[in-house]
């Protein structure tokens, strides 16, 4: 799957967005290391600490699978702006694929980020413990 091909599924997944409160509305496409692509999208809720992001959407959606691992999770905005994660859903990547690569459109381009780049002290577990 390409990088292409990811953001497109990102696109489709956005369709999807429950965002009457913001009205900014996301899609996110993960893709596994086994090419299966899960996708998700923002759902959000009148109590807003029950509003869940595109990608933790996905991410949980793949984990509930049983899938746990990762190389890419492209994530959109409809609007055409550039959706950066939020503190919370790199928190959610940093657990669950702090290796993968993170996809966004700026303009008509797609920048690449790494997890670490964009949360560079998340918490871990330590393997010496």
């Amino acid at each position: 799957m390409t990088r292409e091909d990811l953001i497109k599924r990102a696109h489709e997944a956005c369709k999807n967005s429950y965002a009457p409160y913001s009205d900014f509305h996301v899609g996110a496409a993960l893709l596994a290391v086994d090419g299966v692509v899960y996708t998700g999208c923002n759902i959000e809720n009148a109590s807003y600490g029950a509003t869940n992001c595109a990608e933790r959407t996905a991410i949980f959606k793949a984990i509930s699978e049983g899938v746990h691992e990762f190389s890419m999770i492209a994530v959109v905005a409809e609007d055409g702006s550039t959706a950066y994660p939020c503190g919370i859903c790199l928190q959610v990547m940093n657990e669950f694929m702090p290796e993968a690569e993170i996809l966004l459109e700026e303009g008509n381009k797609i920048i690449t980020y790494k997890v670490s780049d964009l949360l560079p002290c998340g918490f871990r577990l330590s393997k010496n413990e």
